[in-house]
């Protein structure tokens, strides 16, 4: 009984250490931010600096909370977080460190407005799956998580080669996807063959559906220059052929005033 009552004793007293660890640690940050604050304020005070407006505060229309974005939800200046829509961010392509302006209204609704948008750029990549299933793209330099409101609004698919914005400053890990560029099916495909399409002066010559006669080879052309010299050596023969009556007519007439002469005497 004495060992178990040890023990437990010996328990209780981590856990207390542990409780005075935390609070210790939580009284230090405090007097930090305090202190931090003081500094600030007095830096602010020497060069006439106009000290920054409250981050909350309320309206006829409801509390007005300023934040930051990070890429899935607002940091408002009080140091809360409060989620925004994942199609409000997808179709405004809001990006890490755009400052954003929250009404709750007496309605209890959050309304969102881009008051001061960070500066961007742009990149080109291929969607990608990481480890967990989710849709990445895959840049030259990073891969960057897209929120999947975004991938659904703008219907991208693995193998899709999408335009990003992220901020232009700063190590993002959230992109707003700005477009789809190629879609996967198009990558895949090899471009179609193009059709040639012969030159006017051949279309009297060629047929629409042929295509342009190739060149001789050597040895057709050689072919083709001895078939050229028979033909010219048979019209010699026949032209030769179609002489020689006339030239026997001719002999003839040329005979008979020699015998006419020749029986007179």
């Amino acid at each position: 009984m004495a060992s178990k009552k040890n023990s437990r004793s010996k328990e209780e007293q981590e856990e207390f250490e542990k409780i005075n660890s935390l609070q210790e640690m939580i009284a230090t940050a405090e007097r930090t931010i305090t202190s931090a604050k003081q500094m600030l304020h007095q830096i602010q005070d020497a060069n006439g600096i106009q000290k920054p407006t409250a981050a909350s505060h309320s309206t006829s229309d409801g509390q007005v909370i300023l934040g930051t974005f990070d890429g899935q939800i607002m940091i408002g200046d009080d140091g809360k977080q409060y989620p925004v829509p994942a199609n409000y961010a997808s179709k405004s392509k809001l990006v890490e460190g755009d400052m954003l302006k929250l009404t709750i209204t007496n309605d209890g609704d959050f309304v969102y407005k881009q008051v001061g948008p960070a500066e961007r750029k742009f990149l080109i990549g291929v969607v990608k799956q990481d480890e967990r299933g989710n849709l990445v793209v895959k840049t030259d330099d990073k891969t960057y998580k897209v929120l999947l409101a975004a991938a659904t609004y703008f219907k991208i698919e693995l193998g899709d080669e999408v335009t990003v914005v992220i901020p232009r400053d700063g190590d993002a890990v959230w992109s707003a996807i700005e477009n789809v560029v190629r879609k996967a099916a198009e990558l895949l495909t090899p471009p179609a063959p193009q059709k040639i399409v012969p030159a006017k002066q051949d279309l009297k010559e060629t047929n629409e559906d042929k295509e342009p006669a190739e060149r001789p080879s050597a040895i057709e052309k050689l072919e083709k220059e001895i078939e050229e010299e028979r033909k010219n050596d048979i019209r010699k023969e026949s032209v030769v052929d179609e002489w020689i009556p006339d030239i026997e007519a001719l002999k003839k007439e040329a005979g008979h005033p020699v015998a006419a002469e020749t029986e007179e005497k």
